[in-house]
């Protein structure tokens, strides 16, 4: 997943995107461990994916810090 299409998320969606994210690397994970896992590279997307969530959640707390910060 590309980071554009995040872009345009709420705080709250992106959230939840990264909840469904790290269950799904819980889940890829378990598989890898059992040799059940039919696609490895699917780890890696999902591991990137949930850096991309992170880095944009923080971007945005960030922003709303400056915006709110004392002159």
């Amino acid at each position: 997943m590309k980071t554009n299409p995040l872009k345009n998320l709420s705080v709250e969606e992106l959230k939840i995107r990264l909840k469904d994210s790290e269950e799904e690397m819980a889940n890829l994970r378990f598989q890898l461990a059992l040799h059940q896992l039919d696609n490895p590279v699917k780890v890696r997307a999902v591991r990137k994916d949930i850096a991309r969530i992170k880095t944009l959640l923080h971007e945005q707390a960030l922003a709303a810090a400056k915006t709110q910060a004392p002159k």
